[in-house]
């Protein structure tokens, strides 16, 4: 497996621009086989992740290409609704294909998707959903097989604003017989995103970015050419490292409206942050204030895709600060390594209690997923010393060459390669 070396006590200065979001990607190319044709999809970030959702769509009879930010894909000659469990199981986004494939052919066959271990998230409530809409949901041990004659529009109540379930339910109502109404309803930006192009394929879909969405079913699409928005959570990740390395970086193409409560926290730990149009500018060079109470939950509150990034700053601050994850019960894995960096961090229940120290130390740690990777990293770029970060393959799943992004800014990091480039569509 890859490693990534950093040689860390560099501030972090220049000027960036953030890729694409991930998380608006996936679903998006999963809603692109509802219509026979060809889609060209803009500003696609270059993720292990990508390249999955590229292989499953390929196993499906699609043809895609991927070039500088660039995906075209062919959706013409689909001709088989059955996931491969191998590539299921290396990704849990590959469960949005559930709606498309339901919308187009009837009939799905899944198996229980993989993913980061950062606790249990059953897909009970994407079932619950298309069911609601008609399906006919069989499920025996791992193999879930769905079937349909036509589906209905129905009123759906989530026990839980799940954004995968959202967005699943959202795919397949927007081919359904009828109006289907979501209630409590994630509000996340991406969903907002996936709206915008299903809409652009000729779907009629209302109320994204409130926790009430209205689709009414239409009976064909067509196929059409989208930008993906930037992605939030690399835009975040950004800013604290910016803040955690006491550096001055201006962020390009992204949306400030989608950080709000992050920027919020920010200052109150005194960073200085200014936002206009699509620029973000972080420049920080003191010891951070603890903030003595964050707590994550679905947008726009904190996130918890930046939960732990965050903990790499306040593990630096002037005095005690908490986070309370109320998300994913496995999401202080990397409480351990930051510790064994020289924080001062102690966990109870599902609460982190985090005394600031002066300084880090570089050591080696392992990246146990994707989002803890990426604050093991800035822990790294903040160190006195060397930091070697193992298990890199997570941290490849939603940030674009790391070391490369890092690396416009001045870090002091490069990676030990031990595995082929990540997109192979070209």
């Amino acid at each position: 497996m890859d490693k990534l070396v950093i040689e860390g006590g560099e501030p972090l200065t220049g000027t960036i621009e953030v890729h694409g979001s991930k998380n608006a990607a996936l679903p998006i190319l999963a809603a692109s086989i509802m219509v026979e044709g060809i889609h060209i999809i803009d500003n696609v970030p270059n993720l292990l992740d990508i390249q999955v959702m590229l292989d499953i769509l390929e196993e499906l009879g699609c043809k895609a290409s991927y070039k500088k930010g660039q995906i075209k894909l062919d959706t013409t000659h689909v001709d088989s609704s059955h996931i491969p469990e191998k590539l299921m199981r290396q990704m849990r986004s590959s469960i949005f294909l559930m709606g498309p494939l339901l919308a187009r052919f009837g009939q799905v066959q899944i198996y229980q998707p993989g993913g980061c271990a950062i606790g249990e998230r059953k897909i009970d409530l994407h079932l619950k959903g298309l069911e609601a809409l008609g399906a006919n949901i069989t499920e025996t041990g791992e193999t879930i097989i769905c079937t349909c004659t036509r589906l209905k529009g129905a009123n759906i109540v989530l026990d839980f604003p799940s954004v995968g379930a959202t967005e699943n339910i959202m795919m397949a109502a927007a081919a359904a017989e009828g109006t289907t109404t979501i209630h409590h309803a994630a509000r996340e930006p991406e969903i907002i995103d996936l709206q915008h192009f299903l809409n652009k394929m000729g779907a009629r879909v209302e109320g994204a970015g409130t926790d009430t969405l209205t689709i009414h079913g239409v009976r064909s699409f067509k196929a059409c050419r989208y930008e993906v928005i930037p992605d939030r959570i690399v835009a975040g990740t950004l800013m604290i490292a910016a803040a955690t390395t006491r550096g001055s970086v201006r962020l390009q193409k992204v949306e400030p409206g989608h950080l709000l409560t992050l920027i919020h926290v920010l200052r109150k730990a005194g960073v200085r942050v200014e936002a206009e149009a699509d620029e973000i500018w972080v420049e920080f060079a003191g010891r951070p204030q603890a903030v003595d109470r964050i707590v994550t939950s679905p947008y726009p509150a904190f996130p918890t895709d930046l939960q732990a990034q965050m903990m790499t700053l306040l593990s630096m601050a002037d005095g005690m600060s908490t986070i309370k994850e109320t998300i994913f019960e496995g999401r202080f894995k990397h409480v351990d390594a930051l510790n064994r960096m020289g924080a001062d961090i102690r966990v109870d229940l599902n609460t982190a209690f985090i005394r600031g120290v002066r300084q880090l130390f570089g050591t080696t740690v392992e990246a146990t997923d994707l989002r803890a990777g990426a604050a093991l990293v800035i822990a790294g770029l903040a160190a006195k010393g060397t930091t070697l970060v193992e298990q890199v393959h997570h941290i490849d799943r939603g940030y674009d060459h790391i070391e490369e992004m890092f690396g416009k800014l001045g870090a002091r990091m490069y990676r030990q390669a031990s595995a082929p480039t990540m997109v192979k569509h070209s």
